[in-house]
């Protein structure tokens, strides 16, 4: 069988394989850009340490309502960190009903590098976490901020000094990894193949010089730099934002790092139902509307180009008579898939995701682009988060 006679000469599908190349050499072009750069970074050892680096005090803060049995749980590891300057752990309890302060009060006790405050529960005042925030970034003492949530776990005791390490060249932004644990089940696979397809992009991105976010589970940046954009004012009207709009407006292609060591990680529980992870996911697109325009354009494309060029392939496999040409294209596309991810499936701790994830590659971005249409709807019904 000559190869010509695979492919359309004239034509509906000749236009069609036209199309379905060109949403090819797209996808192509995010994972050869951005996604092996990120690969590429790693295989460098692009190690944070350096035996010459002063280690700055730090400020650890914690924003937590009704998170009495995470605090019992997370906080001793964060305030048993092995780290060669002072730090703090500053936990803001905000509007808790539960017994978080007595819990608070108790550990402070065991531990002098613990402060907290709190914000008295109140029916006619609410609130988003951003005062929560904002309090506790006004009570650190020290200038270099690293913040995470009262649910997550550092991955080890150097997470401090991992994440310090990230300001080492003058940097005033430092993203990081929070992932989900591991648990059976699809709902699982689904939530960490999602975080990972998010911190593979902004990592990436941020690599590039593009930072449009980073995850309030696992970051840090300079308290001055805080003060210099004028806070979370800018966005203050909208609950969420305080990690992806706050490095929209304070981050640029010079003063953001990456730290990717799996010690610098840190692990929180993982939702349970797709219910809970639909609305953990609008929240969280509530605010994709407000990046920067070039910045939702690369996202966009690298979305609907993945979405198109899967529809677009399954059904000229079923429905055309070059079927062998079209499978050659997806095969291709998952060979470049695999090639560039695998590095970074290991990296981040999820190389069960590397052949586990095909299906989802393909639904994924059809369930988070439902969420998006319906999600202006739901942003004034968010909760705290």
């Amino acid at each position: 069988m000559k190869i010509i006679s695979l492919i359309p000469q004239s034509g509906p599908w000749l236009y069609v394989l036209i199309v379905l190349l060109v949403l090819f050499f797209i996808q192509v072009f995010y994972y050869l850009f951005f996604y092996n750069y990120l690969g590429r970074y790693i295989k460098k050892g692009a190690k944070t340490a350096a035996t010459d680096y002063t280690y700055p005090p730090f400020s650890i803060i914690i924003c937590a309502r009704n998170e009495v049995q995470n605090l019992l749980k997370n906080l001793p590891a964060v305030l048993q960190q092995d780290y060669p300057a002072p730090f703090e752990v500053v936990v803001v309890n905000d509007a808790s009903e539960d017994n978080s302060s007595e819990v608070l009060a108790q550990l402070k006790v065991k531990y002098d590098n613990l402060y907290f405050t709190t914000i008295p529960y109140d029916e006619k005042f609410k609130h988003g976490k951003k005062l929560a925030l904002t309090i506790g970034i006004k009570a650190a003492k020290y200038e270099h901020l690293l913040f995470t949530d009262a649910d997550c776990e550092p991955a080890s005791k150097y997470w401090i000094k991992l994440m310090a390490q990230g300001f080492k060249e003058g940097k005033d932004i430092v993203l990081g990894y929070g992932a989900y644990k591991k648990q059976n089940g699809f709902v699982n696979l689904w939530q960490r193949y999602d975080t990972f397809q998010i911190v593979i992009q902004y990592l990436s991105f941020a690599l590039r010089g593009r930072a449009y976010m980073g995850v309030g589970r696992n970051m840090a940046y300079k308290k001055s730099l805080f003060e210099k954009a004028g806070g979370f004012r800018k966005h203050q009207y909208i609950l969420s934002g305080d990690d992806d709009l706050f490095i929209r407006d304070a981050g640029d292609k010079d003063n953001v790092a990456i730290v990717t060591e799996p010690e610098s990680f840190t692990f929180s529980e993982p939702i349970k139902s797709f219910g809970k992870w639909m609305g953990q996911k609008s929240r969280h697109l509530s605010t994709s509307p407000l990046y920067k325009v070039n910045i939702k354009f690369l996202i966009g494309l690298e979305v609907m180009s993945r979405q198109l060029f899967w529809v677009i392939a399954f059904l000229s496999v079923f429905f055309s008579t070059f079927a062998l040409i079209f499978i050659g294209v997806i095969f291709s596309k998952l060979a470049v898939q695999i090639l560039i991810q695998r590095r970074l499936v290991k990296r981040f701790g999820h190389s069960d995701l590397l052949f586990g994830g095909f299906f989802l590659d393909f639904i994924l971005p059809f369930a988070t682009g439902m969420l998006f249409f319906g999600v202006k709807r739901q942003a004034k019904k968010n909760k705290w988060t």
